[in-house]
């Protein structure tokens, strides 16, 4: 909207008004009152009508627009100018007002993640070429100078670097990385110049991904806002009708019957009853709760999920990289001949293959072996027992106990009584030993389960890939009610539904890794820990974490609480006001400068609540 236009009206609002009741001045007759008037209507009215006329078109005859339109036209046609012009203007402030809370919430989203780089310093030929990150294949190395954002993601090159994640997580603490991790797109290099090895290309990297989920959030409707749209196209043009009833009816009864005094009547009627303050309200409250959510680094793909959020009474939570850092160290490794010189080479050659944070943790302890490696003829990742490979000529499995007994490989009981979960190893069907890898938990693991306690959630459960003994370990350290271990994928999901029947209500399942997705899609509520998350868990969830952190799952609902309460204030707000004036109008103790309040004023304070969402700390 040209916010001249509003002011312009105004202008000529207030000195009409001036001239006609405070200085009576005799030359404004009724044509120059009509004029002037008319002047103050058009800049503020055409709009209005032209979006009438384009829903018209369209066969959706019954809108805010109509309504607006034949009130204040009707009103110039009994003489009531000030008030026809008055409620096109308080309407259009109202739209301006909306229009701003709007582009507000926009611009906090876009502030907040529209941070991918226009420029790429790609290392080709022993050169530095500066191209659009859209040319920069997979596999190309990238350096990054202090102060520059990361333009695509990839794993670290260089040994150490700090990164402002800001823009990603919502949380201003830098953090520190090492070689070979994860770098998303996004994050600002604080220090020293660094080389990145580029996995993902630009349209696919974890930045272009999140803003294509924040601008489709929209689209996807919650409840309570279909209702009020639905409920919008039957009240609008029962009230219509009924203002023709409350024109045309007293004629047959009342003997004193004045057309003008009962179309008045009508046209307020009509004004207080445009469905405005829940046609824009509404929407903009949801809006507003995923504009506070992406500010606090959690990412919910539609306002139905806000409304879900409110009610989850069950959680269930992956341990490793969700309650855990999942990044393993080696704890110990047992070898049954102790020839470490043939099998390191064998497993380094393996493990640098896979970018799974078990084989991270192998790598890195082994080192870099010296001499040739063996040559991998074939490898296959098994989701949920490990890996599966042809190296040097030899067959070799690297896995859970599973694997192990699928393979029909005995492991005579060895590494059952050690805390941390046990990589076993065979090699050309022969068992070969067992490396001892532990996981920390989160800082405010313990803290995020205090949380959603405190928020009402009667059941906080675990589901874990994990050996027994160490998802009791965890589990039992984090006060969770049930644990359940050893699951494969499949396992999980059949848990999970188990967990819905017996569990009535709200049931949100946060993970992190592939092997999560079916469960998250199983859910009410899917929580994907984003920064180090799995892509297929990222596109599978339904909200996405960015810092990793679990704490942010109580932020998260108190988001989609604190977003309901605000959208039914707004509900019961506008309906109250234009019953109680819809009464009084059709009882003729209502004016038109009264029904602008029951409508634009009533937008306007509804609109105030909604936006409030946005300023409120969540923390």
């Amino acid at each position: 909207m040209q916010y001249w236009m509003p002011v312009v009206s105004f202008l000529l609002l207030a000195s009409g008004l001036a001239v006609e009741y405070l200085y009576r001045s005799p030359w404004f007759t009724e044509p120059v009152m009509f004029a002037w008037y008319a002047a103050a209507y058009l800049p503020v009215g055409l709009p209005v009508l032209k979006q009438a006329v384009i829903q018209l078109r369209k066969g959706d005859v019954f809108t805010e627009f109509f309504l607006m339109g034949i009130a204040t036209i009707g009103a110039f046609l009994i003489g009531e100018y000030p008030e026809g012009v008055a409620v096109m203007l308080f309407y259009s402030v109202g739209e301006a007002f909306q229009h701003n809370a709007v582009h507000r919430a926009r611009q906090n989203i876009k502030s907040l993640l529209d941070v991918r780089s226009e420029a790429a310093h790609v290392k080709r030929n022993g050169r530095i070429h500066t191209v659009h990150p859209k040319d920069v294949q997979i596999g190309e190395i990238i350096q990054v100078k202090p102060g520059e954002r990361v333009p695509l993601d990839g794993y670290l090159r260089t040994d150490r670097a700090s990164f402002d994640t800001s823009a990603l997580t919502g949380e201003s603490k830098p953090r520190h990385f090492r070689k070979k991790e994860k770098i998303l797109a996004g994050m600002i290099n604080l220090r020293e110049v660094i080389d990145i090895e580029v996995s993902s290309t630009y349209e696919n990297s974890s930045i272009s991904r999140i803003l294509e989920l924040v601008q489709n959030a929209a689209s996807r409707k919650a409840k309570t806002e279909q209702f009020i749209r639905s409920f919008a196209r039957v009240y609008t043009p029962v009230v219509v009708g009924l203002a023709v009833l409350l024109v045309s009816v007293p004629a047959l009864f009342v003997s004193n019957y004045i057309f003008s005094d009962w179309l008045y009547r009508g046209l307020v009627f009509l004004v207080i009853s445009c469905p405005c303050a829940l046609v824009i309200s509404i929407p903009l409250g949801y809006f507003g709760g995923i504009g506070a959510a992406s500010r606090n680094g959690i990412l919910i793909k539609g306002s139905n999920f806000l409304d879900a959020l409110k009610s989850i009474s069950t959680v269930v939570l992956d341990k490793t990289g969700t309650l855990t850092k999942g990044t393993f160290s080696v704890q110990n490794i047992q070898l049954v001949d102790g020839n470490k010189e043939e099998l390191f080479p064998l497993l380094y050659a393996i493990e640098s293959q896979s970018t799974h944070p078990v084989a991270k943790a192998i790598t890195d302890y082994i080192g870099s072996p010296n001499g040739t490696l063996p040559a991998i003829e074939k490898q296959t990742e098994l989701p949920g027992y490990g890996i599966k490979a042809r190296a040097g000529g030899k067959e070799v499995l690297i896995g859970n106990r599973g694997l192990m007994d699928q393979e029909k490989i005995a492991v005579n009981g060895m590494a059952s009584g050690e805390n941390g979960t046990s990589i076993h190893i065979s090699v050309d069907k022969h068992y070969a030993g067992y490396i001892t890898i532990s996981d920390e938990i989160k800082e405010d693991s313990a803290l995020a389960i205090d949380q959603l306690r405190k928020l009402g959630v009667k059941q906080i459960i675990m589901l874990s890939g994990d050996k027994e003994a160490e998802a009791q370990r965890v589990g039992k350290l984090l006060n969770i009610d049930r644990i359940y271990a050893e699951l494969l994928p499949e396992q999980k999901a059949e848990k999970l539904e188990e967990i819905k029947r017996n569990h009535p209500g709200t049931v949100a399942y946060a993970g992190d890794g592939i092997n999560d997705a079916p469960v998250l899609a199983l859910s009410d509520v899917g929580i994907a820990m984003g920064a180090m998350g799995s892509d297929t868990a990222i596109e599978t969830a339904d909200v996405v974490i960015q810092s990793d952190q679990p704490g942010k799952i109580g932020t998260s609902i108190r988001i989609g609480r604190a977003t309901r309460n605000i959208v039914w204030q707004n509900i019961w707000l506008a309906l109250g006001v234009k019953a109680l004036f819809l009464g009084l109008g059709a009882l003729g103790m209502a004016t038109l400068w009264e029904a602008v309040f029951a409508d634009v004023g009533v937008a306007l304070l509804a609109i105030l609540n909604a936006i409030r969402i946005q300023n409120m700390d969540f923390l």
